[in-house]
């Protein structure tokens, strides 16, 4: 094992020094880079008598969006058509004439029969292991209504053997004909003895059985909601529903047995899989400690057909921020660069720290404005912790969706720049979904990253304005307004919470529909290039690694993906619908449709 399991584990991050374009191309010239994944490890050669370098990969026949900010437009007649591949580097971009002479004996040539080709995209908020598990585990997200619910759950359930667990969910009750939230007594009856733990789609909240209950000792005598969590209660018989929000969770979930490190293996290989297929070539991912090892066997066994950016959640913040760093875990592929967090839960769950009380509450609602985390809470304290880690040159990534909770985090970013000075750590605000308009120009004013996902637009849109009314709704998914306060805006997914397919998300962030297919808060829509942009050219950005990656230049890592409909030129109301025909990282094909 890399790290010991269940203890406070990191890896040793400072921001990488990465080489210059012209340092780039010295070393391919010397034959010093190379593909690291198995299915090239040819090294670049050279034209005989010539420093000219040849290429092992070329795309001809193309639309080449570059990304760099060239002036060019997707049409303009001096649009790129080719690129040349060496090792793990792009060595030309440009027509197909020019990387003629670039072609050897050995040389792959894809013909890519003019379709678009885009930089490789990158998911910025991903759980990749839990993602993987969800791959094979039960999914609720498309059950349309309570009998749908229902029956899957008990079908699962039927094929599981004594001791073992219903697991997955990603459940939402939004669309359904009659909303109405679940509770135990639904699936008691086709559950039995066999304990289930299933997630709502946002991961705050969980619906458990009786027997996931009874094993967690959680009955009408008590115990008491957790600190930042709350065990939903009948109001006149004291008992659970089967409902656990936010921290309560945990009083069920710990109870799963883990995984082995096989299984974990397998659920890094599908998530792999399938984010290629979409497209995607690196992720930012909010990882749990555990995943570390996980991630570092893939890197070890040259597995790794993505880059992985890791934000690692420890509770204990400053036992962790102390003991940092203690391992050095920081190649091309793989890096740990800080620590994540969280301020409060979600809109879904009303759990969403609010600065007013909810605008659809019950009146027994014990938590009015949704709730902060124990670690956030209080507020003082959280600053003190924040302060400490920017000292120590950590990268936070913090939870934060109620416009108060978003305010406080803020406020904590602010507090550490006047207590350490300005650094370059370039701190996020992972989802910032409900903003005090007052707080919007505090972002580019604090070099603070919005680190969003449009699809939760989708989603939230069906019932946001029932849960804090429509004056609240104008700091809401504020794209447009972070991007023109100059704010740097990047987008992803939170995979496994919604579907990982990033042109779900620019459809989101365009078009402004929600899954119910109502146009909701158009005027804070992005164009298609923006949206794009906020998927490729941004993201490394945001972490101290736009010179090596992100846009389609000279020099940097040879990152791309070739599309079967132009996602800059389609009809808009296609956008979902954009599919990925290959997908090169790091130089080599590792999805092809």
């Amino acid at each position: 094992m890399l790290i010991p399991s269940r203890t406070c584990r990191f890896v040793g991050t400072h921001w990488p020094n990465v080489l210059g374009v012209t340092g780039l191309l010295l070393a391919l010239a010397t034959g010093a880079c190379s593909a690291r994944l198995p299915q090239a490890e040819s090294q670049a050669s050279q034209v005989p008598g010539s420093s000219l370098l040849l290429a092992n990969l070329v795309i001809i026949n193309a639309r080449v969006w570059t990304g760099a900010e060239n002036g060019l437009k997707p049409g303009d007649p001096n649009e790129p058509t080719a690129v040349a591949i060496a090792g793990d580097k792009i060595i030309a971009v440009g027509s197909d004439a020019a990387v003629q002479k670039l072609l050897g004996p050995d040389t792959k040539v894809i013909d890519a029969g003019g379709r678009r080709v885009i930089p490789g995209i990158t998911d910025c908020h991903t759980h990749v292991i839990s993602g993987g598990f969800h791959l094979a585990r039960l999914n609720l997200r498309d059950a349309a209504n309570r009998d749908e619910f229902i029956q899957a759950i008990g079908d699962d359930a039927r094929t599981k053997a004594k001791g073992e667990w219903v697991l997955g969910g990603r459940w939402s009750v939004e669309s359904w004909p009659r909303v109405v939230q679940p509770n135990r007594s639904w699936i008691d009856p086709v559950t039995g003895d066999t304990p289930v733990y299933l997630s709502r789609m946002d991961g705050h909240q969980a619906l458990v059985n009786s027997a996931a209950l009874k094993l967690a000792g959680i009955d009408a005598s008590g115990p008491p909601d957790p600190k930042g969590g709350e065990i939903e209660r009948d109001p006149q018989t004291h008992e659970p529903t089967g409902i656990l929000k936010e921290s309560a969770t945990d009083l069920v979930s710990e109870l799963i047995p883990d995984p082995t490190d096989a299984e974990r293996d397998a659920a890094i290989r599908r998530a792999m899989k399938h984010a290629n297929s979409l497209g995607v070539t690196s992720v930012n991912d909010m990882s749990q400690p555990e995943n570390l090892d996980v991630f570092h066997r893939a890197e070890q066994r040259g597995e790794l057909t993505m880059r992985i950016t890791s934000y690692m959640y420890e509770e204990d913040w400053a036992k962790c921020i102390s003991n940092f760093p203690s391992y050095e875990l920081n190649s091309d592929m793989l890096r740990l660069v800080g620590l994540k967090g969280f301020m409060d839960g979600s809109l879904g769950s009303r759990t969403a720290y609010m600065r007013e009380p909810y605008s659809d509450n019950t009146p027994d609602e014990p938590y009015p404005r949704g709730q902060l985390t124990a670690m956030a809470d209080p507020p003082e304290k959280f600053n003190d912790l924040v302060a400490m880690a920017d000292a120590k040159g950590l990268q936070l990534a913090v939870h934060s969706i109620g416009d108060e909770g978003n305010h406080l985090l803020l406020n904590a970013y602010e507090y550490a720049q006047r207590r350490n000075g300005r650094r370059e750590a370039n701190h996020r605000i992972e989802h910032a979904q409900h903003l005090h308009v007052v707080d919007i120009p505090r972002f580019a004013k604090l070099g603070v990253v919005a680190s969003m996902q449009p699809f939760h637009k989708a989603d939230d849109g069906r019932y946001a304005e029932k849960a804090i009314g429509s004056d609240r709704l104008k700091g809401s998914y504020a794209f447009r307004q972070l991007v023109d306060a100059g704010a740097l805006v990047i987008f992803g997914s939170d995979w496994p919470v919604v579907s990982l397919n990033p042109f779900l998300g620019i459809d989101s962030a365009v078009n402004a529909k929600t899954l119910a297919g109502e146009v909701w808060l158009p005027s804070h829509s992005l164009t298609v290039e923006e949206a794009l942009r906020a998927y490729t050219v941004l993201p490394p950005r945001a972490i101290h690694r736009g010179d090596v990656l992100g846009t389609i230049e000279v020099g940097k890592y040879a990152d791309l993906v070739i599309l079967e409909d132009d996602v800059l030129t389609i009809p808009k109301d296609r956008l979902a619908d954009v599919k990925v025909v290959k997908t090169i990282v790091d130089g080599n094909v590792v999805f092809e449709r």
